[in-house]
């Protein structure tokens, strides 16, 4: 645990790790390879219009725990809005959240709540953060080939999908509890 950290646990609270990171959906269209009977060739429809919202996410690996939210766009607003949500369902812990070096995450006017620590990713290191491979899930699984009729229908996907993740704390515990961060040593933390 960084000294920086224990420091700012004054209470000596249990230390929550999270991960956590934001991602762009939408109308925003990717084709994906799909098959289809020979001599058939697939069809897919295609979509023009490029609309978007964003989702916030963070994960304890060690546990699997998945928490979530939409905002329409990535700010400081939004951020702080999504470091309450996890204050509020957290307040017996003391979170240390590992995220990117996005500008919302850093701003003067980001408001931390009092037991919580940010540490910050190396720059340009996105294979680094298991959260991300929640966006790579939740857009093959939900968004493949998808069109939607309007950006609601695409976020009412978006939260659908990260509900059904979120209620399989042992796939989510797979999906990213990589070796580097199990020898973190998950007895450290009580999840």
């Amino acid at each position: 645990m960084p000294a920086s950290v224990s420091r700012k646990n004054k209470e000596r609270l249990p230390v929550k790790p999270v991960f956590q990171d934001e991602a762009r959906f939408g109308r925003l269209y990717c084709p994906q390879s799909c098959r289809a009977p020979y001599p058939n060739r697939p069809m897919v429809k295609t979509c023009i219009i490029r609309e978007c919202r964003y989702a916030y996410s963070s994960i304890c690996p060690w546990n699997g725990k998945l928490d979530h939210m939409t905002a329409d766009k990535m700010d400081t607003e939004n951020m702080n809005a999504f470091l309450e949500l996890l204050k509020n369902k957290y307040g017996d812990k003391f979170v240390v959240m590992v995220l990117d070096g996005a500008s919302s995450h850093g701003s003067k006017d980001t408001i931390l709540p009092k037991k919580f620590s940010l540490l910050k990713m190396p720059p340009y290191s996105p294979e680094l953060n298991p959260a991300e491979q929640i966006w790579r899930v939740l857009r093959k699984k939900c968004f493949r080939n998808s069109i939607f009729k309007s950006l609601d229908e695409a976020m009412q996907k978006v939260k659908a999908g990260l509900s059904q993740m979120a209620k399989d704390k042992k796939g989510m515990t797979q999906l990213t509890n990589w070796p580097w961060i199990d020898r973190l040593n998950k007895d450290r933390f009580q999840n």
